[in-house]
């Protein structure tokens, strides 16, 4: 079989192993980015257009879209009439990280780490949720109804956030986390991510100290490294608790993931928070409510009348990634300091965005989707589980829960980089290794998946490719 024939066989097969609800120009450039970074060489040569077409079953205008959008990121060369290749002249990594001049300690530190993954769609790829079914049509009709004109001040800058939208969060806490808070208490964020960043910038200065659990959710990580904060980590356990020799006391914020603990995609114990807190003593507690299944759950430390607690929350992972939108609610008297904080550095905006949301909360379309989800989510945990359940190397998998995420726990003596390596070469699954995201000290071996992105029978099918990729690789070390 030549190279190009080769070729052709290795997108047929990555493709129709890309999640059927994506659309063909997602599944076309998603298959083959990963075949470019995991699998072909430079100066790799693509099938003829026409051969790819055929055989995928796609428009001329699909293949050309994803070819040119490829080309534009330096992935891809081609030369009308003559072929297209494959561009790899230098590691993908060292392209993306060269800058054009001196750059700064933390971003190199930041480019190094670990950090989002390229491939964001995929039958098992982390904290995504599911998107294909979002009621999208009732989004926007609430959209239309907000943006007539007699709401032009909704164009405008914000002034703390929108007063309705916060009141739509408060009734959502009390109804779904038991948390009674007054509307001063909460500061609407872009997303989880800006509320890290506005709780480092007002409350911890360059050099301070922040207290992690390992292992550890890396988006916050990296928002606490950008922020010029020292991160220590505290190893935790679900059966038992913080173990082995914890950090020393006092750091100035102390971060905490919310009732279920990402990315094990355990249960959190209340218990175990406020002991580490008793032992640290830390000046600020900020437990960051990441994602959290149906609601009857709430092992959450936090307390609205602490004077020291902020619980932060974000809508991406309960509706759909690209809103980003989220919220604090901070000790009283602490919000106005932090909304000078965002409107001196930030500005506030996406009046818009916020006035639709609070109509979806306040219409009960949240309560719905949350409900719907969180059933489906709990049924593909389960599903999966048994779909994996005696597979060589798999020590544990986290109990099935209302959340998008779960985790694999391997055996010790198992590579889970190079196993996800493996996954992602061989049969085109996403799956993060646990071990990037452990502190020193934690040799815990894992992976890390979500089922926001596939269902039915397609959760079935790649299920059992899952587990024959890891069976595979287990032999394969014997």
């Amino acid at each position: 079989m030549d190279d190009r024939h080769q070729a052709l066989y290795h997108i047929k097969q990555g493709y129709h192993a890309q999640p059927v609800h994506l659309t063909k120009h997602c599944r076309l450039e998603q298959t083959l980015l990963t075949l470019i970074e995991q699998r072909w060489q430079d100066g790799q040569r693509l099938p003829g257009h026409r051969a790819l077409c055929v055989t995928l079953d796609v428009a001329r205008n699909t293949l050309a879209g994803v070819i040119e959008g490829l080309t534009q990121q330096g992935h891809l060369i081609t030369d009308h009439g003559r072929g297209t290749w494959v561009c790899k002249r230098l590691p993908r990594r060292e392209r993306e990280a060269v800058p054009s001049g001196p750059i700064s300690r933390r971003a190199h530190k930041l480019l190094g780490d670990v950090g989002a993954s390229p491939l964001q769609s995929g039958a098992f790829v982390p904290g995504v949720p599911d998107i294909v079914h979002f009621p999208i049509a009732r989004w926007r009709q609430l959209y239309s109804r907000i943006t007539v004109p007699h709401n032009t001040l909704l164009l405008s800058y914000a002034a703390g956030g929108y007063g309705p939208l916060k009141r739509a969060i408060a009734g959502y806490l009390s109804r779904w986390r038991g948390i009674d808070c007054e509307l001063d208490q909460i500061v609407i964020t872009e997303g989880a991510h800006h509320g890290l960043q506005l709780c480092a910038l007002t409350l911890a200065d360059h050099g301070d100290r922040v207290v992690m659990d390992s292992p550890f959710y890396w988006g916050a990580r990296n928002v606490f490294h950008a922020g010029g904060l020292e991160i220590e980590h505290a190893k935790w356990e679900p059966r038992e608790g913080y173990v082995g020799t914890l950090p020393s006391a006092r750091p100035r914020l102390l971060y905490f993931t919310g009732s279920h603990h990402y990315p094990l995609g355990m249960k959190s114990v209340s218990a175990h928070k406020h002991s580490l807190v008793r032992h640290l003593e830390p000046d600020w507690i900020l437990e960051d409510d990441y994602e959290f299944g149906d609601g009857c759950h709430r092992e959450l430390a936090f307390d609205t009348v602490s004077d020291n607690q902020i619980l932060i929350g974000s809508f991406s992972k309960l509706m759909f990634p690209g809103l980003r939108l989220g919220y604090l609610v901070v000790p009283r008297g602490l919000s106005a300091a932090i909304n000078r904080v965002r409107t001196g550095v930030f500005r506030e905006g996406r009046l818009l965005d916020q006035a639709v949301l609070a109509t979806f909360i306040d219409d009960g379309d949240l309560d719905s989707w949350c409900q719907r989800m969180a059933r489906e989510y709990l049924q593909r945990q389960q599903q999966l589980q048994g779909l994996l359940a005696g597979t060589p190397g798999i020590i544990g998998i986290s109990p099935p829960a209302g959340n998008i995420s779960l985790s694999l726990a391997l055996a010790a003596n198992l590579d889970d980089e190079r196993l996800s390596q493996h996954l992602l070469n061989r049969y085109q699954l996403v799956a993060r290794p646990l071990s990037r995201v452990c502190g020193a000290g934690d040799h815990r071996r894992g992976l890390i998946l979500g089922v926001g992105m596939v269902e039915g029978e397609a959760l079935d099918r790649q299920g059992l490719r899952l587990a024959a990729g890891i069976r595979e690789f287990v032999e394969s070390q014997r």
